[in-house]
């Protein structure tokens, strides 16, 4: 996980998405993606939070684009590929593809914004993936 983000920190179009808009703390972020992906490769169980919705918001302040899914799998193959094999690599690789394609689908129905937005300004996600209303409780 440490060279992925290394390499997407590093990267022209996913740095700025990272770095700028989401301001990614990775030392708090790291052990919470690490979750992620023990229960997406090795169905663990380890991660109850909700990954649409965190994406949703960032979606809000940034459009995530095709493009950007895209770039991001492309690195991820790569970051596997490069230091990975065997089955649980596979697995990486097709869920990524899996997880992409899927978000970027729901995604593509959650409007976005260009520039900066707030919760207060652009209404915060739910769960679900739908705009709270401004007098719905968070």
């Amino acid at each position: 996980m440490t060279e992925f983000y290394r390499r997407a920190f590093a990267d022209p179009r996913l740095g700025p998405v990272f770095v700028d808009v989401a301001q990614l703390d990775l030392p708090a972020h790291l052990p919470v993606i690490c979750d992620f992906w023990q229960a997406v490769i090795f169905r663990a169980g380890t991660y109850r939070r909700n990954a649409f919705g965190v994406h949703a918001e960032l979606h809000a302040r940034v459009p995530l684009t095709p493009e950007l899914f895209a770039r991001w799998l492309e690195l991820w193959t790569a970051t596997v590929d490069d230091l990975h094999s065997g089955p649980h690599a596979e697995r990486a690789k097709l869920q990524a593809h899996r997880i992409a394609l899927s978000m970027g689908r729901r995604l593509a129905d959650v409007p976005a914004t260009s520039g900066t937005a707030t919760p207060a300004s652009s209404g915060a996600v739910t769960a679900a993936g739908r705009r709270r209303r401004p007098s719905e409780p968070d």
